[in-house]
Protein backbone atom coordinates (compact mmCIF):
# COMPACT_ATOMS: atom_id res chain seq x y z
CA UNK A 1 0.00 0.00 0.00
CA UNK A 2 1.48 3.34 -1.03
CA UNK A 3 1.77 6.38 1.19
CA UNK A 4 0.22 9.76 0.44
CA UNK A 5 -0.11 13.08 2.20
CA UNK A 6 -3.25 13.71 4.21
CA UNK A 7 -4.19 16.40 1.68
CA UNK A 8 -3.93 13.90 -1.17
CA UNK A 9 -6.06 11.42 0.77
CA UNK A 10 -8.73 14.07 1.27
CA UNK A 11 -8.79 14.94 -2.44
CA UNK A 12 -8.79 11.24 -3.40
CA UNK A 13 -11.85 10.73 -1.23
CA UNK A 14 -13.64 13.81 -2.54
CA UNK A 15 -13.12 12.69 -6.13
CA UNK A 16 -14.35 9.20 -5.27
CA UNK A 17 -17.52 10.89 -4.00
CA UNK A 18 -17.92 12.71 -7.33
CA UNK A 19 -16.87 16.17 -6.11
CA UNK A 20 -15.84 18.49 -8.95
CA UNK A 21 -15.14 21.72 -7.09
CA UNK A 22 -14.28 23.13 -3.68
CA UNK A 23 -15.56 26.63 -2.83
CA UNK A 24 -13.39 28.73 -0.58
CA UNK A 25 -10.73 31.32 -0.02
CA UNK A 26 -7.04 30.47 0.07
CA UNK A 27 -4.86 30.76 3.17
CA UNK A 28 -1.55 29.34 4.38
CA UNK A 29 -3.19 26.70 6.58
CA UNK A 30 -5.03 25.46 3.47
CA UNK A 31 -1.90 25.27 1.31
CA UNK A 32 -1.71 21.49 1.44
CA UNK A 33 -5.33 21.14 0.29
CA UNK A 34 -5.20 23.76 -2.47
CA UNK A 35 -1.87 22.44 -3.78
CA UNK A 36 -3.32 18.92 -3.99
CA UNK A 37 -6.29 20.30 -5.94
CA UNK A 38 -3.98 22.28 -8.25
CA UNK A 39 -2.18 19.09 -9.25
CA UNK A 40 -5.37 17.16 -10.08
CA UNK A 41 -7.63 16.93 -13.10
CA UNK A 42 -11.39 16.84 -12.65
CA UNK A 43 -11.53 18.99 -9.52
CA UNK A 44 -10.99 22.73 -9.06
CA UNK A 45 -10.77 25.30 -6.28
CA UNK A 46 -13.42 27.98 -6.83
CA UNK A 47 -12.24 31.21 -5.28
CA UNK A 48 -14.91 33.36 -3.64
CA UNK A 49 -14.42 36.72 -1.94
CA UNK A 50 -16.00 35.66 1.36
CA UNK A 51 -16.14 32.18 2.85
CA UNK A 52 -19.81 32.54 3.77
CA UNK A 53 -20.55 32.85 0.07
CA UNK A 54 -18.59 29.66 -0.55
CA UNK A 55 -20.79 27.76 1.90
CA UNK A 56 -23.96 29.15 0.30
CA UNK A 57 -22.68 28.21 -3.16
CA UNK A 58 -21.82 24.68 -2.04
CA UNK A 59 -25.26 24.34 -0.47
CA UNK A 60 -26.95 25.36 -3.72
CA UNK A 61 -24.96 22.77 -5.66
CA UNK A 62 -25.86 20.07 -3.13
CA UNK A 63 -29.53 21.05 -3.18
CA UNK A 64 -29.79 20.94 -6.95
CA UNK A 65 -27.75 17.80 -7.60
CA UNK A 66 -28.34 15.79 -4.42
CA UNK A 67 -24.61 15.03 -4.45
CA UNK A 68 -21.88 16.00 -2.02
CA UNK A 69 -20.59 19.57 -2.34
CA UNK A 70 -17.57 21.02 -0.56
CA UNK A 71 -16.38 24.32 0.89
CA UNK A 72 -13.21 25.20 2.74
CA UNK A 73 -11.84 27.92 5.01
CA UNK A 74 -8.40 28.62 6.40
CA UNK A 75 -7.66 28.76 10.12
CA UNK A 76 -9.40 31.11 12.55
CA UNK A 77 -11.45 33.81 10.80
CA UNK A 78 -11.27 31.93 7.51
CA UNK A 79 -13.36 29.01 8.67
CA UNK A 80 -15.51 30.93 11.14
CA UNK A 81 -16.80 32.89 8.13
CA UNK A 82 -18.24 29.60 6.86
CA UNK A 83 -20.56 29.13 9.81
CA UNK A 84 -23.67 31.04 8.68
CA UNK A 85 -23.70 29.38 5.28
CA UNK A 86 -23.14 25.99 6.91
CA UNK A 87 -26.08 26.56 9.25
CA UNK A 88 -28.20 27.13 6.16
CA UNK A 89 -26.89 23.94 4.50
CA UNK A 90 -27.42 21.87 7.62
CA UNK A 91 -30.92 23.11 8.35
CA UNK A 92 -31.84 22.56 4.70
CA UNK A 93 -30.45 19.00 5.01
CA UNK A 94 -28.24 19.20 1.91
CA UNK A 95 -24.99 17.15 1.88
CA UNK A 96 -22.02 19.47 2.31
CA UNK A 97 -18.50 18.75 3.57
CA UNK A 98 -16.63 21.65 5.15
CA UNK A 99 -12.85 21.55 5.44
CA UNK A 100 -11.86 23.77 8.35
CA UNK A 101 -8.13 24.33 8.34
CA UNK A 102 -6.50 24.87 11.74
CA UNK A 103 -3.38 26.41 13.26
CA UNK A 104 -0.19 24.28 13.54
CA UNK A 105 -0.95 21.26 15.71
CA UNK A 106 1.85 21.96 18.20
CA UNK A 107 0.37 25.42 18.91
CA UNK A 108 -3.19 24.29 19.67
CA UNK A 109 -4.17 25.39 23.17
CA UNK A 110 -1.56 28.15 23.48
CA UNK A 111 -3.62 31.15 22.36
CA UNK A 112 -1.71 31.19 19.09
CA UNK A 113 -2.36 33.72 16.31
CA UNK A 114 -5.85 33.11 14.80
CA UNK A 115 -6.54 30.24 17.20
CA UNK A 116 -10.14 29.10 17.58
CA UNK A 117 -11.62 25.70 18.33
CA UNK A 118 -13.43 24.67 15.12
CA UNK A 119 -14.30 21.23 16.47
CA UNK A 120 -16.46 23.04 19.04
CA UNK A 121 -17.70 25.92 16.89
CA UNK A 122 -19.25 23.76 14.18
CA UNK A 123 -20.89 21.17 16.42
CA UNK A 124 -24.33 22.77 16.24
CA UNK A 125 -24.43 23.02 12.45
CA UNK A 126 -23.12 19.56 11.56
CA UNK A 127 -23.77 15.85 11.97
CA UNK A 128 -20.05 15.16 12.25
CA UNK A 129 -17.25 17.48 13.35
CA UNK A 130 -13.86 16.10 14.33
CA UNK A 131 -10.22 17.15 14.45
CA UNK A 132 -7.63 15.10 12.57
CA UNK A 133 -4.78 15.18 15.06
CA UNK A 134 -2.59 12.46 13.49
CA UNK A 135 -2.22 11.38 9.83
CA UNK A 136 -3.40 7.85 10.61
CA UNK A 137 -6.89 9.22 11.44
CA UNK A 138 -7.33 10.86 8.05
CA UNK A 139 -8.88 8.04 6.02
CA UNK A 140 -11.56 7.07 8.52
CA UNK A 141 -12.41 10.61 9.58
CA UNK A 142 -12.80 12.00 6.07
CA UNK A 143 -14.91 9.02 5.03
CA UNK A 144 -17.00 9.34 8.20
CA UNK A 145 -17.66 13.03 7.60
CA UNK A 146 -18.78 12.34 4.03
CA UNK A 147 -20.92 9.41 5.16
CA UNK A 148 -22.65 11.63 7.72
CA UNK A 149 -23.33 14.40 5.19
CA UNK A 150 -24.72 12.01 2.58
CA UNK A 151 -26.45 9.53 4.86
CA UNK A 152 -28.09 11.96 7.28
CA UNK A 153 -28.49 14.95 4.99
CA UNK A 154 -26.56 17.97 6.25
CA UNK A 155 -23.04 19.04 7.05
CA UNK A 156 -19.92 17.08 7.90
CA UNK A 157 -16.86 19.00 9.10
CA UNK A 158 -13.24 17.90 9.03
CA UNK A 159 -10.84 20.07 11.04
CA UNK A 160 -7.26 19.74 9.82
CA UNK A 161 -4.17 21.56 11.11
CA UNK A 162 -2.08 22.88 8.26
CA UNK A 163 1.00 20.87 9.22
CA UNK A 164 -0.94 17.59 9.55
CA UNK A 165 -2.31 18.09 6.03
CA UNK A 166 1.25 17.82 4.67
CA UNK A 167 2.25 14.61 6.49
CA UNK A 168 2.09 11.18 4.86
CA UNK A 169 0.33 7.97 5.87
CA UNK A 170 -0.95 4.73 4.36
CA UNK A 171 -3.58 5.45 1.71
CA UNK A 172 -6.08 2.66 0.91
CA UNK A 173 -8.65 3.19 -1.83
CA UNK A 174 -11.63 5.24 -0.60
CA UNK A 175 -14.75 3.40 0.50
CA UNK A 176 -18.00 5.36 0.72
CA UNK A 177 -20.90 3.10 1.52
CA UNK A 178 -23.41 5.97 1.61
CA UNK A 179 -23.00 6.75 -2.10
CA UNK A 180 -26.01 5.90 -4.23
CA UNK A 181 -29.79 6.24 -3.80
CA UNK A 182 -31.32 6.42 -0.36
CA UNK A 183 -33.22 3.44 1.00
CA UNK A 184 -37.01 3.43 1.12
CA UNK A 185 -38.73 3.34 4.52
CA UNK A 186 -42.20 1.80 4.93
CA UNK A 187 -44.26 2.14 8.13
CA UNK A 188 -45.55 -0.93 9.96
CA UNK A 189 -48.85 -2.38 8.60
CA UNK A 190 -50.72 -1.56 11.81
CA UNK A 191 -49.74 2.11 11.57
CA UNK A 192 -50.83 2.25 7.93
CA UNK A 193 -54.19 0.71 8.83
CA UNK A 194 -54.70 3.28 11.61
CA UNK A 195 -53.88 6.15 9.22
CA UNK A 196 -56.30 4.82 6.60
CA UNK A 197 -59.08 4.40 9.18
CA UNK A 198 -58.65 8.00 10.32
CA UNK A 199 -58.67 9.41 6.77
CA UNK A 200 -61.64 7.25 5.75
CA UNK A 201 -63.59 8.53 8.77
CA UNK A 202 -63.18 12.21 7.90
CA UNK A 203 -65.13 14.15 5.28
CA UNK A 204 -62.83 17.10 4.53
CA UNK A 205 -59.20 16.07 4.15
CA UNK A 206 -56.43 18.46 3.11
CA UNK A 207 -52.89 17.44 2.20
CA UNK A 208 -50.00 19.59 3.40
CA UNK A 209 -47.02 18.65 1.22
CA UNK A 210 -43.37 19.60 1.52
CA UNK A 211 -39.96 18.89 0.09
CA UNK A 212 -40.22 15.28 1.24
CA UNK A 213 -42.53 14.80 -1.76
CA UNK A 214 -39.55 15.15 -4.09
CA UNK A 215 -39.59 12.04 -6.28
CA UNK A 216 -43.14 11.23 -5.19
CA UNK A 217 -45.19 13.45 -7.51
CA UNK A 218 -47.22 10.59 -9.00
CA UNK A 219 -48.06 9.20 -5.57
CA UNK A 220 -49.05 12.66 -4.34
CA UNK A 221 -51.55 13.05 -7.18
CA UNK A 222 -52.91 9.56 -6.59
CA UNK A 223 -53.59 10.10 -2.90
CA UNK A 224 -55.09 13.56 -3.58
CA UNK A 225 -57.47 11.96 -6.09
CA UNK A 226 -58.36 9.14 -3.70
CA UNK A 227 -59.15 11.58 -0.88
CA UNK A 228 -60.58 14.34 -3.12
CA UNK A 229 -58.21 16.53 -1.14
CA UNK A 230 -56.79 19.93 -1.99
CA UNK A 231 -53.00 20.04 -1.76
CA UNK A 232 -51.39 22.93 0.11
CA UNK A 233 -47.64 23.16 -0.32
CA UNK A 234 -44.97 24.40 2.04
CA UNK A 235 -42.46 26.79 0.45
CA UNK A 236 -39.65 24.23 0.11
CA UNK A 237 -42.12 21.86 -1.48
CA UNK A 238 -43.17 24.32 -4.18
CA UNK A 239 -40.78 23.06 -6.86
CA UNK A 240 -41.81 19.40 -6.47
CA UNK A 241 -45.51 19.76 -5.52
CA UNK A 242 -46.81 22.54 -7.77
CA UNK A 243 -46.00 21.24 -11.29
CA UNK A 244 -48.91 19.77 -13.29
CA UNK A 245 -51.02 19.48 -10.14
CA UNK A 246 -54.69 20.44 -10.43
CA UNK A 247 -55.14 19.65 -6.73
CA UNK A 248 -52.57 22.26 -5.64
CA UNK A 249 -54.16 25.37 -4.11
CA UNK A 250 -51.03 27.26 -3.13
CA UNK A 251 -49.23 28.14 0.04
CA UNK A 252 -50.39 28.70 3.57
CA UNK A 253 -48.43 30.51 6.27
CA UNK A 254 -47.08 34.04 6.31
CA UNK A 255 -46.34 33.91 2.58
CA UNK A 256 -49.55 32.13 1.67
CA UNK A 257 -52.86 33.07 0.13
CA UNK A 258 -56.46 32.59 1.29
CA UNK A 259 -57.05 29.34 -0.62
CA UNK A 260 -54.20 27.52 1.09
CA UNK A 261 -55.02 28.99 4.47
CA UNK A 262 -58.72 28.04 4.37
CA UNK A 263 -58.05 24.60 2.88
CA UNK A 264 -56.02 23.81 6.00
CA UNK A 265 -58.13 25.61 8.60
CA UNK A 266 -61.47 24.24 7.31
CA UNK A 267 -60.30 20.62 7.16
CA UNK A 268 -61.32 18.00 9.69
CA UNK A 269 -58.23 15.92 8.78
CA UNK A 270 -54.79 16.84 7.51
CA UNK A 271 -52.36 14.48 5.81
CA UNK A 272 -48.85 15.91 6.18
CA UNK A 273 -46.46 14.51 3.61
CA UNK A 274 -42.75 15.22 4.00
CA UNK A 275 -43.04 18.63 5.61
CA UNK A 276 -41.86 20.23 8.83
CA UNK A 277 -43.94 23.38 8.30
CA UNK A 278 -43.07 25.39 11.42
CA UNK A 279 -45.88 27.89 12.04
CA UNK A 280 -48.24 26.46 14.63
CA UNK A 281 -50.74 29.31 14.28
CA UNK A 282 -51.56 28.09 10.76
CA UNK A 283 -52.71 24.67 11.95
CA UNK A 284 -56.34 24.18 13.05
CA UNK A 285 -56.87 23.28 16.69
CA UNK A 286 -59.26 20.37 16.26
CA UNK A 287 -58.29 18.66 13.01
CA UNK A 288 -57.08 15.07 13.14
CA UNK A 289 -53.59 14.73 11.70
CA UNK A 290 -51.64 11.97 9.95
CA UNK A 291 -47.98 12.81 9.33
CA UNK A 292 -45.44 11.03 7.13
CA UNK A 293 -41.76 11.82 7.61
CA UNK A 294 -38.41 10.05 7.38
CA UNK A 295 -37.34 11.62 10.67
CA UNK A 296 -39.19 10.17 13.67
CA UNK A 297 -38.34 13.17 15.85
CA UNK A 298 -40.30 15.42 13.49
CA UNK A 299 -43.54 13.51 13.92
CA UNK A 300 -45.88 15.69 15.98
CA UNK A 301 -43.48 18.48 16.84
CA UNK A 302 -45.50 21.20 15.03
CA UNK A 303 -49.08 20.14 15.75
CA UNK A 304 -50.73 17.28 17.60
CA UNK A 305 -50.48 14.17 15.41
CA UNK A 306 -52.86 11.27 15.90
CA UNK A 307 -51.04 8.83 13.61
CA UNK A 308 -47.34 9.27 12.85
CA UNK A 309 -45.90 7.29 9.96
CA UNK A 310 -42.13 6.90 9.85
CA UNK A 311 -41.49 6.43 6.16
CA UNK A 312 -40.56 7.87 2.78
CA UNK A 313 -43.50 9.56 1.06
CA UNK A 314 -43.63 7.55 -2.17
CA UNK A 315 -43.47 4.13 -0.56
CA UNK A 316 -45.78 5.05 2.33
CA UNK A 317 -48.45 6.40 -0.01
CA UNK A 318 -48.16 3.32 -2.24
CA UNK A 319 -48.97 1.12 0.76
CA UNK A 320 -51.68 3.47 2.03
CA UNK A 321 -53.66 3.83 -1.22
CA UNK A 322 -55.22 0.33 -1.26
CA UNK A 323 -56.60 0.95 2.24
CA UNK A 324 -58.47 4.15 1.35
CA UNK A 325 -62.18 4.11 0.47
CA UNK A 326 -63.55 5.76 -2.67
CA UNK A 327 -64.69 9.30 -1.88
CA UNK A 328 -67.47 10.70 -4.13
CA UNK A 329 -67.88 14.03 -2.31
CA UNK A 330 -65.51 16.65 -3.76
CA UNK A 331 -67.13 19.80 -2.28
CA UNK A 332 -64.10 20.60 -0.06
CA UNK A 333 -61.75 20.26 -3.02
CA UNK A 334 -63.89 22.35 -5.36
CA UNK A 335 -64.23 25.15 -2.80
CA UNK A 336 -60.44 25.29 -2.37
CA UNK A 337 -59.87 25.26 -6.14
CA UNK A 338 -62.35 28.12 -6.64
CA UNK A 339 -60.58 30.15 -3.96
CA UNK A 340 -57.24 29.38 -5.62
CA UNK A 341 -58.50 30.67 -8.97
CA UNK A 342 -59.65 33.86 -7.24
CA UNK A 343 -56.23 34.18 -5.58
CA UNK A 344 -54.47 33.83 -8.93
CA UNK A 345 -56.75 36.44 -10.49
CA UNK A 346 -56.11 38.84 -7.61
CA UNK A 347 -52.35 38.36 -7.85
CA UNK A 348 -52.43 39.00 -11.60
CA UNK A 349 -54.34 42.26 -11.05
CA UNK A 350 -51.64 43.46 -8.65
CA UNK A 351 -48.78 42.58 -11.01
CA UNK A 352 -49.26 45.32 -13.59
CA UNK A 353 -47.40 48.47 -14.51
CA UNK A 354 -49.11 51.75 -13.71
CA UNK A 355 -48.50 54.18 -16.56
CA UNK A 356 -46.40 57.15 -15.51
CA UNK A 357 -45.64 55.71 -12.06
CA UNK A 358 -42.37 56.80 -10.45
CA UNK A 359 -41.58 53.28 -9.24
CA UNK A 360 -42.42 49.72 -10.12
CA UNK A 361 -44.66 47.30 -8.32
CA UNK A 362 -42.44 44.38 -7.25
CA UNK A 363 -45.23 42.00 -8.24
CA UNK A 364 -44.90 43.31 -11.82
CA UNK A 365 -41.18 42.49 -11.80
CA UNK A 366 -41.78 38.98 -10.48
CA UNK A 367 -44.62 38.26 -12.94
CA UNK A 368 -42.51 39.28 -15.93
CA UNK A 369 -39.58 37.20 -14.69
CA UNK A 370 -41.90 34.22 -14.50
CA UNK A 371 -43.14 34.82 -18.04
CA UNK A 372 -39.77 35.62 -19.63
CA UNK A 373 -37.44 33.15 -17.92
CA UNK A 374 -36.55 29.80 -19.44
CA UNK A 375 -38.69 26.71 -18.89
CA UNK A 376 -35.77 25.09 -17.06
CA UNK A 377 -34.54 28.21 -15.23
CA UNK A 378 -33.03 27.94 -11.77
CA UNK A 379 -34.23 30.69 -9.43
CA UNK A 380 -32.63 31.73 -6.16
CA UNK A 381 -34.19 34.30 -3.86
CA UNK A 382 -33.17 36.34 -0.85
CA UNK A 383 -35.24 36.20 2.33
CA UNK A 384 -37.87 38.84 2.93
CA UNK A 385 -39.98 40.30 0.16
CA UNK A 386 -38.08 38.62 -2.75
CA UNK A 387 -39.11 35.27 -1.26
CA UNK A 388 -42.74 36.43 -1.09
CA UNK A 389 -42.79 37.48 -4.75
CA UNK A 390 -41.00 34.28 -5.80
CA UNK A 391 -43.45 32.14 -3.83
CA UNK A 392 -46.49 33.86 -5.30
CA UNK A 393 -45.47 34.60 -8.89
CA UNK A 394 -42.91 32.04 -10.05
CA UNK A 395 -44.59 28.95 -11.45
CA UNK A 396 -42.82 25.62 -11.22
CA UNK A 397 -43.27 23.18 -14.09
CA UNK A 398 -41.18 20.15 -13.11
CA UNK A 399 -38.04 21.48 -14.80
CA UNK A 400 -37.59 24.80 -13.02
CA UNK A 401 -35.91 24.90 -9.64
CA UNK A 402 -36.30 27.31 -6.72
CA UNK A 403 -34.05 27.62 -3.71
CA UNK A 404 -33.34 30.06 -0.95
CA UNK A 405 -32.62 30.19 2.76
CA UNK A 406 -36.11 28.93 3.53
CA UNK A 407 -35.34 27.27 6.89
CA UNK A 408 -32.40 29.20 8.32
CA UNK A 409 -33.74 32.50 6.95
CA UNK A 410 -30.39 34.15 6.31
CA UNK A 411 -29.95 37.31 4.31
CA UNK A 412 -27.52 37.52 1.39
CA UNK A 413 -27.83 33.98 0.07
CA UNK A 414 -29.34 34.47 -3.39
CA UNK A 415 -26.29 35.74 -5.30
CA UNK A 416 -23.92 33.15 -3.81
CA UNK A 417 -26.41 30.32 -4.31
CA UNK A 418 -26.83 31.43 -7.92
CA UNK A 419 -23.07 31.12 -8.46
CA UNK A 420 -23.13 27.57 -7.12
CA UNK A 421 -26.14 26.74 -9.30
CA UNK A 422 -24.56 28.17 -12.44
CA UNK A 423 -21.35 26.19 -11.96
CA UNK A 424 -23.29 22.98 -11.33
CA UNK A 425 -25.46 23.50 -14.42
CA UNK A 426 -23.49 25.66 -16.88
CA UNK A 427 -26.04 25.31 -19.67
CA UNK A 428 -29.05 26.55 -17.73
CA UNK A 429 -30.38 30.02 -17.06
CA UNK A 430 -29.88 31.09 -13.44
CA UNK A 431 -31.81 34.07 -12.05
CA UNK A 432 -31.22 35.54 -8.59
CA UNK A 433 -34.04 37.56 -7.02
CA UNK A 434 -32.11 39.74 -4.58
CA UNK A 435 -33.20 42.26 -2.01
CA UNK A 436 -31.22 45.49 -1.93
CA UNK A 437 -30.17 44.71 1.64
CA UNK A 438 -29.27 41.11 0.88
CA UNK A 439 -27.31 42.02 -2.24
CA UNK A 440 -25.35 44.70 -0.39
CA UNK A 441 -24.49 42.38 2.50
CA UNK A 442 -22.37 40.08 0.32
CA UNK A 443 -21.85 42.46 -2.58
CA UNK A 444 -18.26 41.25 -2.73
CA UNK A 445 -19.54 38.26 -4.70
CA UNK A 446 -20.30 40.53 -7.64
CA UNK A 447 -16.52 40.42 -8.12
CA UNK A 448 -16.58 36.63 -7.88
CA UNK A 449 -19.24 36.66 -10.59
CA UNK A 450 -17.04 38.83 -12.76
CA UNK A 451 -13.95 36.71 -12.20
CA UNK A 452 -15.72 33.39 -12.89
CA UNK A 453 -17.69 34.86 -15.82
CA UNK A 454 -20.76 32.79 -14.96
CA UNK A 455 -23.87 34.23 -16.68
CA UNK A 456 -26.03 34.72 -13.59
CA UNK A 457 -28.85 37.26 -13.94
CA UNK A 458 -29.23 39.33 -10.75
CA UNK A 459 -32.55 41.15 -10.32
CA UNK A 460 -32.44 43.55 -7.36
CA UNK A 461 -35.78 44.50 -5.81
CA UNK A 462 -34.56 47.92 -4.71
CA UNK A 463 -37.04 49.46 -2.28
CA UNK A 464 -34.38 51.38 -0.30
CA UNK A 465 -35.29 49.51 2.87
CA UNK A 466 -35.23 46.27 4.77
CA UNK A 467 -38.79 45.91 3.55
CA UNK A 468 -39.98 42.82 5.37
CA UNK A 469 -38.56 44.12 8.65
CA UNK A 470 -40.52 47.33 8.14
CA UNK A 471 -43.67 45.30 7.60
CA UNK A 472 -43.03 43.38 10.82
CA UNK A 473 -42.54 46.64 12.70
CA UNK A 474 -45.80 48.05 11.36
CA UNK A 475 -47.68 44.88 12.24
CA UNK A 476 -46.32 45.21 15.77
CA UNK A 477 -47.49 48.83 15.96
CA UNK A 478 -44.05 50.42 16.02
CA UNK A 479 -42.59 53.07 13.74
CA UNK A 480 -39.90 51.68 11.49
CA UNK A 481 -36.41 52.54 12.66
CA UNK A 482 -33.03 51.62 11.24
CA UNK A 483 -34.57 50.14 8.11
CA UNK A 484 -33.86 52.78 5.47
CA UNK A 485 -31.11 52.19 2.91
CA UNK A 486 -29.37 54.95 0.96
CA UNK A 487 -28.52 52.89 -2.09
CA UNK A 488 -26.39 53.71 -5.10
CA UNK A 489 -27.44 52.99 -8.67
CA UNK A 490 -26.63 49.29 -8.61
CA UNK A 491 -26.65 49.16 -12.41
CA UNK A 492 -23.85 51.73 -12.58
CA UNK A 493 -22.03 49.98 -9.76
CA UNK A 494 -22.14 46.74 -11.75
CA UNK A 495 -20.82 48.52 -14.84
CA UNK A 496 -17.92 49.87 -12.80
CA UNK A 497 -17.16 46.31 -11.70
CA UNK A 498 -17.12 45.08 -15.28
CA UNK A 499 -20.57 43.48 -15.23
CA UNK A 500 -23.45 44.47 -17.51
CA UNK A 501 -25.81 46.66 -15.52
CA UNK A 502 -29.25 48.18 -15.94
CA UNK A 503 -31.32 50.59 -13.87
CA UNK A 504 -35.08 50.70 -14.34
CA UNK A 505 -37.88 52.51 -12.53
CA UNK A 506 -40.39 53.16 -15.33
CA UNK A 507 -42.94 50.34 -15.76
CA UNK A 508 -43.02 51.07 -19.50
CA UNK A 509 -39.35 50.08 -19.79
CA UNK A 510 -39.35 47.07 -17.48
CA UNK A 511 -40.13 44.30 -19.96
CA UNK A 512 -37.56 45.57 -22.46
CA UNK A 513 -34.85 45.71 -19.79
CA UNK A 514 -35.63 42.22 -18.48
CA UNK A 515 -35.60 40.78 -22.00
CA UNK A 516 -32.18 42.33 -22.67
CA UNK A 517 -30.84 41.12 -19.35
CA UNK A 518 -32.03 37.55 -19.78
CA UNK A 519 -30.68 37.41 -23.34
CA UNK A 520 -27.22 38.72 -22.41
CA UNK A 521 -24.50 36.06 -22.67
CA UNK A 522 -22.73 37.04 -19.45
CA UNK A 523 -23.54 38.12 -15.90
CA UNK A 524 -26.06 40.94 -15.49
CA UNK A 525 -27.34 43.17 -12.70
CA UNK A 526 -30.78 44.77 -13.03
CA UNK A 527 -31.48 47.47 -10.44
CA UNK A 528 -35.29 47.54 -10.34
CA UNK A 529 -36.51 50.46 -8.21
CA UNK A 530 -39.72 49.15 -6.63
CA UNK A 531 -42.35 50.64 -4.36
CA UNK A 532 -41.18 50.75 -0.76
CA UNK A 533 -44.70 50.76 0.68
CA UNK A 534 -45.87 47.61 -1.11
CA UNK A 535 -47.45 45.32 1.46
CA UNK A 536 -47.49 41.57 1.14
CA UNK A 537 -50.74 40.73 2.87
CA UNK A 538 -50.87 37.39 4.72
CA UNK A 539 -53.85 35.10 4.02
CA UNK A 540 -55.41 35.92 7.37
CA UNK A 541 -55.06 39.06 9.49
CA UNK A 542 -54.82 38.41 13.22
CA UNK A 543 -56.49 40.84 15.61
CA UNK A 544 -53.08 41.74 17.04
CA UNK A 545 -51.77 42.57 13.56
CA UNK A 546 -54.77 44.77 12.75
CA UNK A 547 -54.31 46.53 16.06
CA UNK A 548 -50.63 46.92 15.33
CA UNK A 549 -51.25 48.63 11.99
CA UNK A 550 -53.74 50.96 13.67
CA UNK A 551 -51.23 51.92 16.34
CA UNK A 552 -48.59 52.43 13.66
CA UNK A 553 -50.93 54.74 11.74
CA UNK A 554 -51.62 56.84 14.84
CA UNK A 555 -47.92 57.11 15.67
CA UNK A 556 -47.08 58.07 12.09
CA UNK A 557 -49.65 60.88 12.12
CA UNK A 558 -48.34 62.16 15.45
CA UNK A 559 -44.83 62.18 13.99
CA UNK A 560 -45.88 64.22 10.96
CA UNK A 561 -45.76 61.33 8.52
CA UNK A 562 -49.29 61.51 7.17
CA UNK A 563 -48.15 61.39 3.53
CA UNK A 564 -46.79 57.92 4.17
CA UNK A 565 -50.20 56.80 5.33
CA UNK A 566 -51.79 58.00 2.10
CA UNK A 567 -49.29 55.91 0.11
CA UNK A 568 -49.83 52.98 2.45
CA UNK A 569 -53.60 53.20 2.12
CA UNK A 570 -53.37 53.23 -1.67
CA UNK A 571 -51.15 50.17 -1.58
CA UNK A 572 -53.48 48.38 0.83
CA UNK A 573 -56.46 48.93 -1.45
CA UNK A 574 -54.58 47.27 -4.31
CA UNK A 575 -53.81 44.24 -2.19
CA UNK A 576 -57.23 43.27 -0.87
CA UNK A 577 -57.84 40.08 -2.83
CA UNK A 578 -60.09 38.20 -0.42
Amino acid sequence: MSKKSVSEIIIDTLQAAGVKRVFGLVGDSLNGITDAIRAREGIEFVQVRHEEAGAFAAGAEAHLTGDLAVCAGSCGPGNTHLINGLFDCHRSRVPVLAIAAHIPSVEIGTGYFQETHPERLFQECSHYCELISTPDQAVRMVESAIQAALGLGGVGVVVIPGDIALLETEAPAPRLAALGPASAIVPAPGKLAAAAALLNDCKKVTILAGIGCSGAHAELLQVAAALQAPVVHALRGKECVEPNNSYDVGLTGLLGMPAGYHAIMDADAILMLGTDFPYRQFFPENARVVQVDTRPLHLGRRTRVEVGLHGTVAETVQHLLPLLHARPDDAHLREAQERHRADEKGLAELATGDAGAATLHPQHVARLLDELSADDAIFTCDVGTPTIWAARYLHMNGRRRLLGSFVHGSMAGALSQAIGAALAYPGRQVVALCGDGGFAMLMSELLTLRQLKVPVKIIIFNNSAYGFVELEMKAAGTLEYGTGLNNPDFGQLAQAAGVQGYHVSDPAHLESVLRQALAHDGPVVVDAVVNRQELSMPPHIEVAQAKGFSIYALKALMNGRGSELVDLAKTNLRQIAD
